[in-house]
């Protein structure tokens, strides 16, 4: 596979644009050589693998399907159980920093259904309230009958779908942010005047930044096709937004080129879209104790008064620093956070 992906990388035509370095367009030129360079010449995959093989992973039966989690458990039995849950365009990868810092809970990370490293995909419509039921019913095998939720980006929705869903098993949540579908129901004559205004910075966000929304939502299959088959255009796409979604210099070019070989070994960028793709319907408001944490450098930090709409939130911790993947970019802060959460659930 791999020889297979650097011949693939030699091999790529690279297109000038007149916008070739310009980082308002889009991971520039000079930029992507680089890590090309590195992908095709010095990168081994196999070291970084090995790590993630290593990692203690179990595949629960779920309903009908499969789901391959992260089970990380503690000498103590009757220890919290925290689940911490990913969204794109990452993976499991994002909780790997905090994992031993968190060795005094059982921790489940799920490899979400259609990203990387997870079971193969079965049956189709995946969408975040799909997902969500999959998680319950892992968790129930794995004998967790009640647990604090964690998760950012596509994580957080499914979050929100799990508490409203199992009250009686999510006893607290901890989101970096919460599900943006709100914004699409939210009436602003309701709404404190900061979050009424929070609704008018989300519109100006998503005619500014959210294309990539756009094409995986509509047109996946094109998408796919694209990203499946050009290693540069997967690495573009992909490394754009962990790059500008979080705290300079949060990611080594490893790192980078590790979080894309996850979807390129595993070949789940387009399986990875439907949680754009498959529609979700939302709870009008989760009663579940929310810890919110606002990180600084993330897509567009809600005010409290807008999260309050939706959720029970009993903290509001505002960070200086971090962004959207703030569990890799600041674990010790992120995990100080979801100790606060844990500590409602008691």
């Amino acid at each position: 596979m791999m020889d297979d992906l650097r011949e693939r990388i030699r091999r790529t035509r690279r297109v000038a644009t007149p916008w070739s370095d310009d980082a308002t367009r889009g991971l520039g030129g000079t930029r992507l050589d680089e890590l090309l360079e590195r992908w095709a010449n010095g990168y081994d995959w196999d070291v970084h693998e090995r790590r993630i093989g290593e990692l203690p992973w179990v595949t629960v039966r779920a309903g009908e399907s499969d789901l391959r989690v992260i089970h990380q458990r503690s000498a103590n039995p009757g220890a919290p159980v925290v689940v911490l849950l990913h969204g794109w365009p990452d993976s499991v990868l994002r909780f790997e920093r905090v994992l031993p810092l968190l060795t005094d809970m059982h921790v489940v990370v799920p490899a979400l259904p259609g990203f990387p490293f997870a079971a193969p995909l079965t049956t189709p419509g995946m969408s975040a309230g799909a997902i969500a039921g999959i998680v319950a019913d892992a968790l129930d095998a794995l004998g967790h009958s009640r647990y604090t939720v964690s998760g950012g980006d596509v994580g957080a929705t499914i979050a929100e779908l799990l508490a409203a869903e199992h009250p009686d098993r999510v006893a607290a949540l901890h989101l970096t942010n919460i599900a943006p579908q709100h914004a699409l129901t939210a009436d602003p004559a309701k709404l404190a005047p900061d979050a009424a205004d929070y609704l008018g910075r989300t519109a100006r966000w998503f005619r500014a930044e959210g294309g990539y929304i756009a094409e995986q939502s509509t047109r996946p299959n094109t998408l796919a096709a694209a990203l499946g088959d050009s290693p540069a255009g997967l690495a573009a796409w992909i490394v754009e937004k962990l790059e500008s979604w979080s705290d300079e210099a949060a990611f080594t070019p490893d790192d980078l080129l590790t979080w894309v070989t996850a979807y390129w070994a595993t070949g789940t960028i387009g399986t990875s879209f439907a949680t754009y793709a498959e529609p979700v319907t939302l709870p009008g408001r989760v009663e579940t104790p929310t810890v919110l944490s606002v990180f600084a450098h993330d897509l567009k930090p809600e005010p409290r008064s807008y999260a309050e709409t939706f959720l029970n939130i009993r903290e509001y911790v505002e960070h200086h620093a971090g962004g959207h993947f703030a569990a890799w970019e600041h674990p010790e802060t992120y995990v100080g956070d979801l100790r606060r959460a844990v500590d409602l659930a008691r």
